[in-house]
């Protein structure tokens, strides 16, 4: 009888590309930052049906969802232009 094998230690990404890391966190943090606004303006005082604020609580919250979706990951990685925003650099 042979004894199970460790399965080796898989990096995240986050380790392997810790710069990447935090500019894609600190993006999404700008975008989360962003999905409070109606918060903000209600303790402003601010109407929130106002045709700027609502539309951009609910963008905030859109993009937040979507960056999250492996689709979006893998189009990010494929598209020069987004590339910086991927997990993970372009596979070559």
């Amino acid at each position: 009888m042979s004894t199970p094998r460790t399965p080796s230690p898989v990096q995240i990404t986050q380790a392997r590309h810790p710069r990447r890391a935090t500019l894609r966190s600190s993006v999404q943090f700008m975008i989360g930052l962003a999905a409070i606004w109606g918060s903000v303006v209600e303790l402003a005082g601010l109407d929130p049906t106002l045709p700027v604020i609502a539309p951009s609580i609910a963008a905030a919250a859109a993009v937040t969802r979507v960056m999250a979706s492996p689709v979006v990951e893998a189009f990010l990685r494929r598209h020069k232009l987004t590339s910086w925003l991927a997990a993970a650099p372009p596979s070559n």
